[in-house]
């Protein structure tokens, strides 16, 4: 009997281990349920705080690890109108060139007769081994008369021509006697030449000219403006026809070209006073 009895708890000794392990196994799988789900939402909590630290974090670039050119970018070079002309284009015109350039200086008015003459004298005394060019600067400008604005071409240095040549006693001696030259700039008898910059400064004004050419001839503008010749200067003295002060003298103090206004010096309550007029508005006195 007692055998059997401890058979019997024995048997119920099995027992209960094997039921613990079967509610632990039960138990095992409902807690993983439940904490699986609590891990999920813990870890997308962190990630949704790791991505809002990201996203509210200021921004830091690194500019020492970007390329030069895309920190800075240089303003596009500014291209050139057609006919302008630099020093550097005038240089490259001379160089190379036979002979060296002289200054005659002419009688006033007579700069594109001389051109003209030395020319033709040139080419019948067979001196074009000596004589090779000969240059009268021009120059581009609008002129105002009776209120209208006009381009005109005009002498840049009134009285003096210039002229390419070998110095020797024959083509100085063709240069000299043609009519209208009084001489060459120089000591004496001896000319003296022009240095290279003296040379692009005193041609600027043709190669302009020949460039602006070619572009109108283009049909493109030119590009250099030309300047306003006034017909008045400061000190001249001048007459208003416009009332009310019509009949006064005044002189003039201030020119203003491109605009065709001028401001006068008039003598009103027994005091100058200065008046801003209009070109028509203003007659220049003759001086004799």
């Amino acid at each position: 009997m007692a055998e059997d009895t401890n058979n019997a708890l024995f048997s119920d000794a099995q027992e209960v281990p094997a039921q613990a392990e079967n509610t632990a196994a039960e138990v095992q799988p409902e807690a993983e349920r439940t904490t699986q789900p609590a891990a999920q939402d813990a870890a997308e909590t962190a990630d949704t705080l790791d991505t809002q630290s990201v996203e509210d974090a200021p921004v830091s670039i690194d500019t020492t690890a970007q390329p030069a050119s895309q920190l800075a970018t240089e303003p596009p070079a500014e291209e050139e109108k057609p006919g302008t002309v630099t020093p550097e284009d005038v240089r490259a015109k001379i160089a190379g060139l036979p002979g060296h350039w002289y200054v005659l200086q002419t009688y006033s008015g007579y700069e594109k007769r001389v051109k003209q003459d030395v020319t033709v004298r040139m080419t019948t005394m067979n001196m074009e081994d000596y004589i090779f060019q000969v240059e009268v600067p021009m120059e581009e400008a609008f002129q105002v008369k009776r209120g209208q604005r006009k381009l005109v071409s005009r002498v840049r240095m009134p009285g003096y021509v210039l002229v390419r040549m070998e110095m020797t006693d024959d083509s100085w001696r063709v240069v000299q006697s043609t009519n209208g030259v009084m001489g060459f700039v120089g000591n004496g008898r001896e000319p003296v030449a022009l240095t290279e910059d003296e040379v692009v400064n005193m041609l600027t004004p043709v190669v302009e000219q020949e460039a602006a050419a070619e572009a109108r001839a283009a049909g493109v503008p030119a590009g250099t403006n030309p300047a306003t010749i006034s017909p008045f200067a400061v000190g001249d003295a001048v007459t208003l026809v416009a009332e009310p002060w019509a009949g006064m003298p005044a002189t003039v103090s201030q020119v203003d070209a491109e605009n065709q206004r001028l401001t006068v010096l008039m003598t009103l309550v027994g005091q100058e006073t200065p008046v801003e007029l209009a070109f028509t508005q203003v007659r220049k006195d003759e001086q004799f």
